[in-house]
């Protein structure tokens, strides 16, 4: 099992997050790397801007336990069924973490033009202080962090095989992002890790 000593905090204030750059090794990163980007059913996902519904810049899918749906940006969601190769880092999560998932959405972006806007993960379903685990695989991606009531920005690089835990009142005083960029960069999946609290 992952050495939960291996998550190092990060200084923010307000803000519960701990951070481990290399989690996965690079081996097994590869491995899960492309067992889930050919073996996902991929979707474009539509979300709410400005009053109007856009397709999501990313590619996205719901997965976890039966009942595990969620709503975000007034669609919900229905998970689709764990694929095999997420059994084991589920349960390495639940070892470094203390928290047992029931489900994780994941998102790929193709190269540099897909990106995420500012929001924070703070749906109903998550409750008040949800833990959100996020693993991230492939190219090296700038995360973005910036605190509710005003401020600058913080940005931290997001590595092949690291893993990323928010927890606490982050998303309730700070919002994240992923910006785009111009760079030529590869595809990197996002797996962020949830439990959904309340359900119907």
């Amino acid at each position: 099992m992952r050495d939960p000593s291996l998550l190092s905090p990060i200084p923010l204030p307000g803000a519960d997050l701990r951070f481990a750059p290399a989690w996965l090794p690079a081996g097994e990163a590869d491995a899960l790397f492309a067992a889930l980007r050919d073996g996902i059913a991929w979707e474009t996902h539509r979300i709410r801007l400005f009053g109007r519904e856009v397709d999501s810049p990313r590619l996205s899918c719901w997965i976890g336990d039966p009942g595990a749906a969620y709503t975000y940006s007034r669609t919900r969601f229905e998970p689709r069924p764990w694929p095999a190769a997420l059994a084991p880092v589920r349960a390495r999560l639940h070892e470094a973490v203390g928290v047992a998932f029931d489900s994780v959405l994941a998102n790929r972006y193709r190269d540099g033009r897909d990106r995420m806007g500012w929001h924070s993960d703070d749906e109903p379903e998550l409750g008040p202080r949800p833990v959100i685990a996020s693993l991230s695989l492939g190219a090296t991606r700038r995360f973005a962090l910036k605190p509710r009531d005003g401020g600058p920005a913080r940005r931290l690089d997001l590595p092949h095989g690291s893993l990323l835990v928010m927890a606490g009142e982050t998303q309730a005083r700070w919002r994240h992002a992923l910006p785009g960029t111009t760079r030529p960069i590869g595809e990197r999946i996002n797996l962020t890790f949830r439990r959904i609290l309340t359900r119907e």
